[in-house]
Formats: C-alpha cells, sequence, structure tokens
C-alpha cells in the first residue's frame, strides 16, 4: 500500500443489475489501495455473503487488496475463519485484510441462532476469535479455552503465507484494548467517531498497545466515511464539497491519527463519483499528505 491506505466500498448487493466484480475491477483500475465490503448476511434484501464475494473479487483482480469490514464473529467459528483467511491469503497472492467485530446486528445474530449477545459476550466473543486465529497462524497444536470459543490441539496448514493484517471495527473501552494488544488496523465510521471523539478513542488504542510492548503507531487508523464531490449541504456524517474542499477535509483527518480511509460513494451516479474521487481528489491528497 503507499504511505495513505486508500480503499472503496464494495457493495454485497445482489440485485439486478448489480456487478461488484466490475466495480471492484474498477476500482483497481482507479488506483485505489484496496476494496473492502460489509457483513450482513440476514435479510430481505438480495445480497452476497461476504467471504464468497471476496474470494470471487480476488480471483478476478491482480493487485488490489481485499478486506473484510467487519467480519462479524458471530456469523462464523473463529477457527475456521483461520483457515478461511489463511486459504485466501494464499490463493489471492497476500492480498487479504482480514477485518472482524463482535457482530452489529442483534437482528442478524438472532436470525442464525447466535443471540441474543450482550455486549459484553460480543466482546468476548471477538478477544477468543483474535487470540484463537493469531494463535492458529503461529503454530500447530494451539489450545485455547476462551470464553465463547475454545480450540483444542488444533492445526492448519499451510499457515499465511504471507503475513494477514487484522483490522477490527471496536468502540467500547474493552474493544479498543483489544485492538491495541492483538490487532493491526482500527477502521471506525465517522458517523460513530466523529473527529472530535477520535483522540480519546485513539488514545485507549495507542495505551493498550504501549501496555502489551507493541509501538503505538502498529495500529493503522482507517477512517471509513461516506464522500460527495460537488455537493453542498449534507449533514457532518458526509464529506463533501468540491474537491479541494474534500482534500482540505481528509488532510485534518490525517492530521488527527488517520492512516487511511474507506470511501463509500454516494448520489444518483456513484461511477461519475468514483472516477472523480480518483482523477480529481486522490491524487491531490497523496501529495499533501506526509509519509
Amino acid at each position: 500500500m503507499s504511505p495513505l491506505a486508500l480503499g472503496l466500498n464494495l457493495s454485497t448487493s445482489a440485485a439486478e443489475g448489480a456487478d461488484p466484480v466490475a466495480d471492484a475491477l474498477e476500482a483497481e483500475r482507479l488506483g485505489f489501495d484496496f476494496v473492502s465490503a460489509n457483513d450482513h448476511p440476514m435479510g430481505s434484501s438480495p445480497t452476497h455473503e461476504l467471504w464468497t464475494l471476496l474470494a470471487w473479487v480476488a480471483a478476478r483482480t491482480s493487485t488490489i487488496k481485499v478486506a473484510s469490514r467487519v467480519m462479524g464473529v458471530p456469523y462464523r467459528n473463529p477457527a475456521m475463519v483461520a483457515k478461511m483467511a489463511a486459504s485466501l491469503q494464499t490463493l489471492s497472492g497476500g492480498r487479504l485484510i482480514l477485518g472482524i467485530g463482535g457482530g452489529s446486528s442483534d437482528e442478524g445474530i438472532a436470525a442464525v441462532g447466535a443471540g441474543p449477545l450482550t455486549p459484553r459476550a460480543k466482546t468476548d466473543g471477538l478477544e477468543d476469535a483474535l487470540r484463537i486465529i493469531r494463535g492458529l497462524w503461529s503454530g500447530p497444536g494451539f489450545t485455547y479455552e476462551g470464553v465463547v470459543h475454545p480450540v483444542r490441539d488444533a492445526t492448519i496448514e499451510p499457515r499465511p503465507s504471507h503475513p494477514i493484517p487484522i483490522w477490527t471495527g471496536t468502540y467500547g473501552p474493552r474493544g479498543l484494548a483489544l485492538t491495541g494488544e492483538l490487532a493491526d488496523g482500527w477502521i471506525p465510521s465517522l458517523d460513530l467517531v466523529p473527529p472530535e471523539r477520535s483522540g480519546e478513542t485513539r488514545a485507549r488504542i495507542i495505551d493498550a498497545a504501549v501496555r502489551a510492548g507493541r509501538a503505538p503507531d502498529a495500529i493503522a487508523c482507517i477512517y471509513n466515511l461516506e464522500v460527495r464531490i460537488g455537493v453542498e449541504g449534507l449533514d457532518d456524517a458526509v464529506v463533501s464539497g468540491e474537491p479541494a474542499q474534500i482534500i482540505e477535509q481528509l488532510l485534518g483527518f490525517v492530521e488527527i491519527g488517520f492512516s487511511g480511509m474507506n470511501f463509500i460513494v454516494g448520489g444518483p451516479d456513484p461511477a461519475s463519483q468514483r472516477e472523480r474521487l480518483a482523477t480529481e481528489v486522490l491524487p491531490g491528497l497523496r501529495a499533501a499528505a506526509p509519509g
């Protein structure tokens, strides 16, 4: 990746006319570092299952990274996620970013028979998943008695052919501490962690990293945000305006500690928005950002 990791949201829509592979190929052509997709498998809207979609996209692209944003732990056994990730990383030539979280949709979790879960239980499951995935990637015969997920004398082969970054989507104090201790990145959404709150939340991650003997900059901070170019007057949860105005706003996020962004393009013409983002915003952002 470039010094700034710049990604593009990939819709999981399976509605008529949706073509996520074509969108990923376009993102690759436009020079984005990664594409990412969210994990909401249950519901009446037609969608593709996240991991199947990422594997299909990785098979059809050549250089762009693929990221889960973020995979809900309650939907899949963590030991199997470790195996799935190792396989996709090897098959894609090292292009996977594994994003995981405790699970945001109580309705979706209940629908698959894994809930209801309290916030504490979700975080317990996330901690188990992080430790199990790391342990299975590290060596054979791994045993871990988690609160939610145990593994006993477990081995996967082959282990990852390239290091797999793990990003979390966490917001509570304990989840942020787990990110600092065990993860490689943090991908909060702008509407949930606005800039004025980001310093406090990042401090929890940094403190936990230092306590774990890690460098504070070992955890990438990636802002997940919606962007609209050429549109004025939208709310604070959307970065909008002319290209120069958007570059200025994004540089402000870099100044407060974010090392990348995942862009969600909206509006009636997303293809034009993607093109303008890549040609009118990202070059200026990359040129002006330190790194």
